[in-house]
């Protein structure tokens, strides 16, 4: 199936001379698990046919949850059965009960074997309950089991930060099979969400080894969003080490990795295609070309030369362009630009080169926040800099946020709820504060645990947008369903979700609509607030007033844009970049234990000042003007 849709990919297969491993790439995730997913029914369907069994190997994790969301559809329709299907799953956590919702056994349950017509005798996941004088013999019977059947037909893998294949970390042996191993903090700490804590998170996991991984007749990799970037480059491009165990399917003769945009970002062909073929000069490609080479050589874009582009396989960029001279000004000047201290429009002014319109000069405009924080951490100083030129601007907090207040933070308020109150054990805050002191990891926080935690954050965020100089009237909060599971797995986004943005979006009728751009957060929650605002403005986008709106995307506290993509960047003063950090330290909830900080310890207001004034200096770099922050944003066109 894979191979039948070339057509839908990013890049050319001719552009690929620095690659060891056969990847495609797609611009949506969700397209590419579902051409998976059908690459898996096709060959369980074939199987059938020939009345032979198809053994499956499977993954856990975000990356595989679409693939088995659409074979359950297709099961569902049904267009597909399981029944001659058996299937070995790569690995589970050990110790770990299969009841428990943090074990590999409850996921694959929940997303796909609970969903289909499998034969449970024909479910094979490690178990996490083997005594450890019986584990050897466990782990040679798993692969035993493996070999008879004549092998893994099929093995789903996806990639962890540190290149781990199932749970083979680095240092793992190209011939091993399965076996206990020791996790990398970096593996406990990505999973540290699901645990609530990187102190739950099992130490040891059992897992199937490289070489029964490399024994399988056809494997897909999966891999999503820009914090699997570097490591889906050092696969595919990099040397074969141990070091990064993925570097190991470079000598499997059937491995595609399947990637998203982001996840391809870093390879050569992707980065710096004119290093390996004739490229197409778009307007984009173009400003990403001058401002690698000015950053690779150091040197402000007016600087540059015919001799520095000639050298970095930019001669047919200069033949198009006349000179670097040329080049360089139109480059320059398009940067410069993006730059704009009127995020709303300057009025009464020239807009031809300016990011925003100068009409209407008093915008109604909406801040769509996935969190109580975002709005803050990723364009605070835009926010203030919106309500101080006078523009009607609304904030709205699409979820509660309840899940990422601890539960110390929230014991301690619902004390002190109950003292000031002075009221008796038979209250909400005596049951909170009882349900609290009895809570383990394996609880879902109960109603009114998630309600005073949402409160804390809808306090928190009132400080915020009161400091900032914004009437309560203009804060909304959504509370959209999705979230509010009262545990980390989260609702597929659903028609209610959709409509409480629709209703809001026409009751402003915005002129502008900012929204968290990222595709890929800790825990996901950005990309679905995302996916449903841009469901939400699909359905309206007829009606009159969406003529006059425009959609402007943030990233947040993890990642900023590419600069060919900013097309607005708000510089920050000192005072304002001041005043930023003080709005961010509202969230006192968050600020000296964050929940989900995935990847980076640093506290979000450090994060957020960091990228900002990081931005500033690579404008200053290319050789614009000098800031002290800047926020950037790219327009998302309807």
């Amino acid at each position: 199936m894979i191979e039948q849709i070339k057509h839908k990919q990013i890049g050319k297969f001719e552009d690929t001379k620095f690659e060891k491993i056969h990847n495609e790439i797609f611009e949506d995730s969700n397209r590419a698990s579902i051409l998976v997913a059908y690459e898996i029914a096709d060959l369980i369907k074939q199987k059938q046919q020939e009345g032979k069994p198809c053994v499956l190997g499977l993954a856990t994790g975000s990356s595989p949850i679409k693939v088995y969301e659409e074979l359950v559809n297709l099961h569902k329709k049904g267009e597909l059965s399981f029944h001659n299907v058996i299937t070995f799953n790569l690995d589970e956590y050990y110790p770990m009960e299969p009841e428990n919702r943090q074990s590999y056994y409850y996921f694959m349950h929940q997303h796909l074997f609970d969903h289909v017509d499998i034969n449970p005798e024909n479910i094979n996941i490690p178990s996490g309950t083997v005594s450890q004088n019986e584990l050897d013999q466990y782990c040679i019977d798993y692969d035993l089991k493996i070999k008879q059947l004549g092998g893994l037909d099929f093995q789903l893998l996806g990639i962890g930060r540190t290149g781990h294949i199932g749970f083979n970390e680095p240092g793992s042996h190209k011939n091993s099979g399965t076996r206990i191993i020791t996790l990398d903090h970096v593996t406990r700490r990505d999973a540290a969400n699901d645990f609530n804590g990187i102190e739950h998170v099992p130490k040891k996991a059992i897992t199937m080894g490289v070489s029964t991984i490399m024994k399988s007749k056809r494997i897909v990799m999966l891999a999503w969003g820009h914090k699997k970037a570097s490591i889906v480059k050092e696969t595919i491009e990099g040397q074969i080490t141990s070091n990064v165990p993925a570097t190991f399917l470079q000598n499997h003769s059937n491995t595609t990795m399947v990637l998203d945009s982001e996840a391809a970002s870093e390879l050569t062909r992707i980065k710096t295609p004119w290093i390996v073929s004739q490229s197409i000069w778009t307007d984009r490609l173009k400003v990403r070309a001058v401002t690698w080479l000015s950053e690779e050589l150091q040197k402000p874009v007016l600087k540059l030369t015919d001799k520095d582009y000639n050298e970095h396989g930019m001669a047919g960029l200069l033949a198009i362009e006349g000179s670097a001279y040329n080049l360089n000004i139109k480059i320059f000047n398009k940067l410069q630009h993006t730059i704009t201290g009127w995020p709303g429009g300057k009025p009464n002014a020239d807009d031809t080169k300016r990011p925003e319109r100068s009409t209407p000069a008093k915008k109604r405009v909406i801040i769509f926040s996935p969190h109580p924080d975002d709005d803050v951490i990723s364009m605070g100083g835009t926010f203030s800099r919106l309500i101080d030129q006078g523009h009607e601007v609304h904030v709205a907090y699409q979820t509660s946020g309840s899940i990422a207040v601890t539960d110390e933070e929230a014991l301690k308020f619902a004390e002190v709820a109950q003292s000031l109150n002075g009221i008796g054990k038979d209250n909400n805050f005596h049951k909170i504060i009882s349900f609290l002191n009895s809570k383990t990891t394996a609880y879902e926080d109960n109603l009114e645990t998630r309600k005073i935690k949402g409160m804390i954050r809808r306090m928190e965020s009132y400080g915020a947008t009161r400091y900032l100089g914004l009437d309560d009237s203009k804060v909304h909060f959504l509370d959209l369903p999705f979230y509010e599971t009262g545990k980390i797995k989260k609702n597929p986004i659903g028609e209610d979700d959709i409509q409480i943005l629709i209703d809001l979006i026409t009751l402003i009728k915005p002129h502008q609509i900012y929204a968290a751009g990222d595709l890929a957060d800790p825990h996901g929650t950005h990309k679905l607030c995302l996916d449903a605002i841009f469901e939400a403005v699909d359905q309206i986008k007829d009606q009159s007033f969406m003529d006059d709106c425009w959609l402007w995307l943030y990233r947040g506290a993890w990642h900023e844009w590419d600069i060919a993509d900013i097309e607005m960047a708000v510089p920050l003063s000192p005072d304002e970049m001041n005043k930023k950090i003080n709005a961010i330290l509202f969230h006192q909830s968050q600020k000296d234990r964050v929940m989900f900080q995935g990847e980076d310890a640093r506290e979000f207001w450090v994060r957020a000042q960091e990228r900002n004034r990081n931005t500033a200096i690579l404008y200053d770099n290319l050789g614009l003007a000098e800031y002290e922050a800047i926020e950037a944003f790219k327009r998302h066109h309807f």
